[in-house]
């Protein structure tokens, strides 16, 4: 068993990566962000967000009220799954089995940092945290659920709002994250009155 992401093998992602990339934010967040993997630029600094999806989350950030530096950040998947397009690396979605042998440093994320809430941004994001590899997110959005003894909030990963056809579906999109954050945020404060706090998803009750 690997003792430091660095030496992670539990995949073959990291064959073709050029690091793994870790979460950030302080450790003892309040709200932790789970995205799907790190992109080109994330996987070429070695921090996550900094790309354009990156830059568009600052923004529903900053519109939410949020202080990014209040915000512990992370991915599911941590080494950049791609393929080769002329001399453009593009992403590729994580199989299941990669979200899987990667859950363990999410886990280990989760247990250190202790967040009372957790935004799933993305499908990937949201069958990592709830282990479910059949969750989506279509039922979920806009309904914060309780598992393991905290909150997730469901929300679009903000390069889905990247490759919308148009300016409404853009425009859409974004104020489902900066609806989320919101929504993340009153729920910390116990204010968010549109959820019972009994409120769970069958796939987080577990023996």
């Amino acid at each position: 068993m690997p003792t430091t992401l660095d030496q992670c093998r539990r995949c073959e992602l990291w064959q073709h990566a050029t690091q793994a990339v870790p979460g950030v934010g302080p450790l003892q967040a309040r709200i932790m962000l789970v995205g799907e993997q790190p992109g080109d630029q994330e996987d070429l600094a070695g921090l996550p967000f900094v790309g354009p999806a990156g830059a568009l989350l600052d923004q529903a950030i900053h519109d939410a009220g949020m202080a990014r530096d209040s915000i512990y950040l992370t991915n599911a998947v941590k080494h950049f799954k791609w393929e080769p397009r002329g001399k453009r690396r593009l992403h590729k979605t994580p199989a299941q089995r990669e979200i899987l042998a990667c859950h363990g440093w999410l886990e280990e994320e989760i247990e250190r940092v202790k967040p009372e809430v957790i935004v799933a941004l993305g499908s990937t994001a949201l069958k990592s945290v709830l282990q479910d590899g059949s969750a989506t997110m279509t039922p979920l959005v806009g309904t914060p659920i309780e598992h393991d003894g905290r909150w997730v909030v469901t929300v679009y990963h903000p390069s889905y709002v990247l490759r919308a056809p148009d300016e409404a579906s853009r425009r859409q999109a974004y104020a489902v994250i900066v609806d989320g954050l919101n929504q993340a945020m009153r729920l910390l404060e116990g204010q968010d009155h549109s959820v019972d706090a009994g409120t769970s998803c069958p796939s987080s009750r577990r023996a």
